[in-house]
């Protein structure tokens, strides 16, 4: 067995050590060349890059309303465990991958800006925080590394190299080594390089101004010997990192005063100045501004329609010609993938601004809404609101799911279709059957819609009433959609982005709406707990499939008490036909369906029982709910005095609740509560 200090140097040696000498390669020109030749990936472009990653992380296909849909699982956010995941966005985040994919191919997208356009808390920054982490995270990995230079042993005074001290000076724009080949033979020599391959790989640039006077004083100093300045450089691996600004960018427009074009391209170091002699030696200058630093990789603007006009010239040739203008220099090349983000009300005002014309043109604008699957909207709160995270606090069932709800039904455009309310429209849109709906319809009830998406309420409102419900209600172990629901409507009174009173109005009716559907949510909830007599479920299931079978083959059902023969119960078979809304003109159709579909499970060898239907299921459920509501007598729950028969009763729905439902103690009585008070009105629906 290894001693503590093996184990250590073992740790050292086959993680430390092998992790440090790749991430920290270092080698010759000639070097570099022997990786570019055994891995040509090394050369894609920032596009080319992003896409790979992006796609690294694998796709997953489905259907959706009958259109094929690609779920790609880096959204997911596989790197921090979901942190920062993008829901129910599949539709609009495939139209921001087909722009990503034309661009990696140089069909022309990678000379646009790609505007991510939608209302205040719809992820597109997260989607841009997104991109940005996963490009860092990809330059680590082997199938992502990409490389750079540095000029070594360079003479500080060319005027006299043999006594000038000499220095170390990286490529400040962290350039592809291979910008050292000159343009005009770059093709000739990747085809001699990679063969057949090369077709696949293009390196457009010209060295950086800095990169460029050292290499033209080397070319000098060395009589035009190229291989000569060729032993002045040392390629090493290039990691991009956000934090330490290399290959990553990001860019904040500030007050209009205080901005300043050479925040976007660098500046003239004043002190380097005297070391130089002169402010246009590309040594004495910083090429620290947020395009240089996010060269061979990403950058984002925030609010990017914010923007001052004279940034958006310097965006224009960064998009269109991949190049800005430091000042003193010429242009200087760039590759990085350009990403935006901008509310409605600054991409109006492009709109309406003839001189942005030419911003429009270079901009491919793409639509990032609300969500509109109330199934992907809950996803969202329960990252964050759940009863693992939540200490000392439960969540009742359905609370995070009414909010959901709510929040679903504010960016709904309401339906042409007189007969569908927009409850159900939000049912059908979550992939629910409603009978007389296909997916078809579906379809075209997304297709007549305007601006569905683009208004309503942002997800972080509900956010912070979710957290405001469950710090007020500090002295109650329980949190339930009453009190959210409550926080959400009061909070419309100081809604700094909703100044229309009608439209608030709008959202108040739909607090009522989601209410109501909370109610029978939990009504029916209570019903199948108190229903939930497996054994008294299956005796009345035998005792209808008996009559059924009876009366679609025209014979009788033996009594087993009296020994008898006798008709069908015709009473029994429709009082439990009419829980599911079967007419009396429909019954025989549907007792053939049932005793079809008994035959056809039999063929397969396959076994019908009580769930194998349902419809039926659901009718038997609120029969044996109205037979047994009765003896239960939940509405003595409101009333101070209740027998003990009923009590034991009550204990066990109760338990029913906790146990088939995710309910807590507090949450249940609650509940049943609730459902009593519905009773002691006489509410309860059948």
């Amino acid at each position: 067995m290894a001693n503590a200090s093996q184990l250590l140097d073992n740790i050292q040696e086959n993680y430390f050590n092998k992790e440090f000498r790749a991430l920290n390669w270092v080698g010759s020109f000639e070097d570099y060349l022997a990786i570019v030749k055994k891995n040509p990936a090394v050369l894609r472009t920032s596009y080319q890059r992003l896409y790979d990653m992006i796609l690294s992380y694998g796709t997953e296909d489905y259907e959706d309303s009958r259109k094929k849909m690609t779920h790609y699982k880096f959204f997911d956010d596989p790197l921090e465990n979901g942190k920062d995941a993008i829901y129910g966005l599949d539709a609009y985040l495939m139209k921001l991958m087909n722009s990503v994919k034309s661009a990696a191919l140089r069909y022309g997208t990678e000379k646009r800006v790609l505007l991510l356009h939608g209302p205040v808390g719809s992820s597109k920054s997260t989607i841009a925080r997104l991109m940005k982490k996963g490009i860092e995270a990809y330059s680590l990995r082997e199938e992502g590394a990409l490389y750079t230079y540095e000029w070594v042993d360079v003479p500080k005074f060319f005027d006299d190299p043999e006594n000038s001290p000499k220095e170390t000076i990286p490529c400040p724009m962290n350039e592809e080594p291979l910008h050292l080949i000159p343009s005009a033979v770059r093709r000739d020599f990747l085809k001699d390089l990679l063969g057949e391959e090369s077709i696949n790989y293009q390196i457009d640039g010209m060295l950086c101004p800095s990169c460029r006077q050292i290499y033209t004083e080397l070319f000098k100093l060395y009589s035009g010997d190229w291989r000569k300045v060729l032993k002045h450089i040392r390629v090493k691996r290039l990691l991009l990192s956000e934090k330490d600004r290399v290959g990553i960018g990001t860019f904040q427009p500030k007050d209009e005063k205080n901005q300043d074009s050479t925040e976007l391209t660098g500046d003239i170091n004043y002190r380097k100045i005297a070391e130089y002699g002169s402010d246009s030696d590309p040594r004495a200058f910083n090429f620290d501004g947020e395009f240089n630093v996010a060269n061979r990789g990403i950058i984002e603007f925030i609010e990017m329609l914010k923007l001052d006009v004279a940034f958006l010239y310097d965006l224009l040739s960064a998009s269109q010609e991949h190049k800005i203008k430091p000042k003193k220099f010429p242009q200087t090349d760039i590759d990085e993938v350009i990403i935006g983000h901008t509310n409605e009300p600054e991409y109006r005002k492009l709109q309406n601004n003839e001189f942005m014309e030419a911003l429009r043109d270079r901009t491919v604008k793409i639509d990032i809404p609300y969500i509109t699957k109330l199934n992907e909207e809950i996803k969202i709160y329960k990252k964050d609101y759940n009863n693992e995270k939540i200490r000392g606090k439960f969540i009742a069932p359905h609370t995070i799911e009414m909010a959901a709800m709510w929040a679903v039904l504010t960016r709904l455009e309401e339906p042409k279709k007189a007969n569908l309310t927009l409850v159900q429209k939000l049912k059908l849109y979550d992939g629910k059957l409603i009978p007389g709906y296909t997916e078809d319809n579906v379809r075209e009830l997304r297709k007549e819609t305007v601006r569905e998406g683009l208004e309503g309420i942002s997800p972080r409102y509900v956010q912070d009433k979710i957290s405001n419900a469950i710090v007020k209600y500090a002295d109650e172990s329980t949190v339930n959609p009453f009190m959210v629901l409550n926080e959400l409507e009061s909070g419309l009174n100081h809604h700094s982005l909703i100044t229309n009173e009608e439209l608030k109005k709008r959202y108040r009716e739909l607090i009522q709406v989601v209410k109501k559907e909370y109610t029978e949510v939990v009504k029916n909830e209570v019903q199948r707990a108190i229903s939930a007599d497996e054994e008294g479920i299956k005796r009345l299931f035998a005792n209808y499939i008996d009559n059924v079978k009876a009366y679609v083959q025209k014979e009788k059902v033996k009594n087993k008490y009296t020994g008898e023969d006798e008709e069908p119960n015709e009473k029994l078979m429709r009082s439990i036909e009419e829980k599911i809304d079967i007419p009396e003109s429909r019954k025989e159709d549907f007792r053939r369906e049932i005793m079809n579909y008994i035959g056809a499970l039999s063929l397969e060898g396959k076994k019908f029982d009580w769930k194998s239907n349902d419809r039926l299921a659901k009718a038997l459920e609120l029969k044996l709910f109205e037979d047994q509501k009765d003896s239960i007598k939940l509405s003595s729950l409101v009333s101070s005095v209740m027998d003990k028969e009923t009590q034991e009763k009550i204990e066990i729905v109760k338990t029913r609740l906790i146990k088939d439902f995710g309910y807590n103690e507090a949450s249940a009585i609650d509940v049943l509560n609730y459902v009593a008070s519905i009773f002691a009105r006489g509410d309860i629906q059948e």
